[in-house]
């Protein structure tokens, strides 16, 4: 008997072990689960007590509900701090639902740290720039979106509560899981004169009825009941609040903007970040990182608002890439999608001075089950498109059907099953759970966070590399002095956008003289002919910036002897000084 107690207590013993071990958190982090909102606060803090040398831990701020906002500084102090480098901001999971956009920014930051000085690419990225990094901006939102039941699109709200059916009441009748599976599926209960009818190739599905067809089902919505007694089910659920519409720039009320909001920066972790952003001046390229479509946009997020060529040509260079880099991906202004206003991608462009883009990361159409991926599905009528929750049409929802069954491990979609509903009586509950429609699958996820980092890398090598070479000193006149300065950009990022330069939003770039007296300033417009277009004013200073794989060259007229000093400020593209003797 005591054996076989020793034997059983070993094996206890060894589960503990194994469940405990199945998901540690280690370096190198693994992509192919997903973290909840505790993972990824371990998971950060883990990177930083693994690499101390090369990170910097802040805490952002707090959420509505007291959860704690971290940012992850990436920076080599052998080369610089961090604000005297061009700064590269990534966030993602502003929607609480967005949760594989958290993962991406995981990515990226595992991959710096433990690729640096084993991958030369990688050494030199982090030499060069610093990064800050904000895995999750809707903590709440992740936290539930774990913890509780949801639909795949459900829980994207900040948690500010709302009266949404005006009973006095905030947030009292939302859906209900039912059956305790820990997902929202729809209900459905049979009716011959409903408009829907069983899918003839696959019972789990419904097709809508043609016009004189007999009906057999009808869709009643989400899981749930009347929780507060006046005759309506989820009428009132988690409050509508859109964080990526209660941004700064252009932010207008509700009644124009759906989800923007009381007034602007009104959520506090929406508030802290644009506080956190603001202080770093030094970015000039960012990602927000989003959960579905398969889309880059960029500024602006409305038609009427113009962007000057020059920063289209710069958003080309990197969108463009993008879409070679995540196959299938499409690049193009937000407005093509709809219009927007208080997005962070504005934000970031017209009052940070920062070229943003948005990654709506997963494509549902590589949820493929067919012999030949690149052969197009059946257009669908207005009412096929209309009639799923899931997929424009009912061929392709069979088809994401046996993507569930051969390579989703039948975990994506729950099958019809009876339920007594207190007010509709017999119904059926069932369809897709939370971690389908808008994740991918697990099995998908490495290869989706990697490509989506090499994005944010490939513009992470594009930040300007500025140089400045004194090319020409000679004596024109008695104590006068000539001297010619070139700065050259080797990277496709300007110093600062034409916008920022165009609308004065900070202190543009300066190339400024000391040390001796400047009498005369001004660019040269022409080398070859001696052509100079000369300041009015301060001629010590000129504010100028430096285009994307191009060079400025500039005249000074100095008079004095001795040493002078020669100095390049930039917010966005460093500094640089030199020395010469006159």
């Amino acid at each position: 008997m005591k054996k076989i107690f020793t034997i059983v207590a070993c094996c206890l013993l060894t589960f503990m072990v194994v469940a405990e071990n199945k998901d540690k958190i280690e370096i190198p982090l693994r992509f192919d689960r997903y973290y909840t909102y505790e993972d990824v606060v371990e998971a950060l803090k883990l990177l930083h007590s693994t690499y101390p040398q090369l990170t910097k831990l802040d805490l952002v701020g707090k959420s509505e509900e007291g959860r704690e906002i971290y940012a992850l500084t990436i920076n080599n102090p052998k080369t610089g701090e961090p604000l005297t480098k061009p700064g590269v901001y990534i966030d993602g999971n502003i929607h609480g639902n967005e949760i594989q956009a958290g993962e991406v920014c995981l990515y990226f930051a595992n991959m710096l740290l433990t690729k640096y000085s084993d991958n030369d690419k990688i050494t030199k990225v982090v030499d060069k720039n610093a990064y800050y990094i904000i895995p999750v901006v809707n903590v709440d939102g992740r936290y539930h979106f774990f913890k509780d039941a949801q639909t795949s699109s459900s829980d994207r709200s900040f948690r500010i509560p709302k009266d949404d059916d005006r009973d006095g009441l905030v947030d009292e009748d939302g859906p209900d899981d039912l059956d305790g599976d820990g997902n929202i599926c729809m209900m459905r209960i049979k009716d011959p004169l409903g408009n829907y009818k069983t899918d003839p190739e696959d019972n789990r599905l419904m097709i809508p009825v043609k016009p004189g067809e007999k009906g057999e089902w009808t869709l009643l919505g989400e899981e749930g009941i009347d929780n507060d007694g006046d005759g309506k089910i989820n009428e009132d659920g988690e409050g509508y609040f859109d964080a990526n519409r209660n941004w700064g720039y252009d932010w207008q009320p509700n009644y124009v903007q759906s989800g923007a909001g009381s007034f602007p920066l009104e959520a506090l972790g929406i508030k802290a970040i644009a506080a956190y952003i603001h202080q770093r001046p030094n970015i000039i390229v960012n990602f927000a990182f989003h959960n579905s479509g398969g889309m880059w946009l960029r500024a602006p997020s409305i038609k009427e608002e113009k962007v000057d060529p020059r920063d289209v040509a710069v958003y080309d260079l990197i969108g463009k890439n993008a879409t070679k880099i995540t196959p299938g991906t499409v690049y193009q202004p937000s407005y093509d999608l709809y219009d927007t206003h208080g997005d962070s991608d504005s934000h970031m462009f017209f009052l940070e001075g920062s070229y943003t883009f948005v990654g709506e990361l997963f494509m549902r159409s590589q949820e493929t089950y067919r012999d030949n991926i690149n052969k197009p599905l059946t257009p669908a009528s207005d009412s096929e498109s209309s009639s799923s929750r899931r997929g424009g049409n009912p061929e392709e929802s069979r088809e994401q059907l046996k993507f569930n069954d051969y390579l989703g491990l039948n975990e994506l979609y729950k099958p019809w099953k009876p339920f007594k509903h207190p007010t509709y009586g017999d119904i059926e509950i069932g369809g897709w759970v939370k971690m389908s429609g808008r994740l991918p699958h697990p099995f998908m996820l490495p290869d989706l966070v990697h490509r989506n980092a090499m994005v944010v890398l490939y513009a992470a090598e594009q930040t300007p590399e500025i140089s400045m070479e004194i090319f020409d000193v000679k004596e024109i006149g008695k104590n006068l002095h000539q001297v010619r300065i070139r700065l050259k950009n080797e990277k496709g990022l300007p110093s600062m956008s034409s916008k920022a330069m165009s609308t004065k939003l900070y202190t543009p770039d300066m190339l400024k003289v000391t040390g001796a007296k400047v009498v005369a300033s001004g660019k040269i417009t022409d080398i070859r002919t001696n052509k100079i277009s000369y300041q009015e004013h301060k001629p010590e200073i000129i504010y100028t910036s430096v285009p994307s794989y191009g060079y400025s060259e500039y005249q000074f007229l100095v008079e004095g002897k001795g040493e002078v000093k020669v100095n390049y400020i930039s917010r966005k593209a460093g500094n640089i000084v030199k020395t010469l003797k006159l």
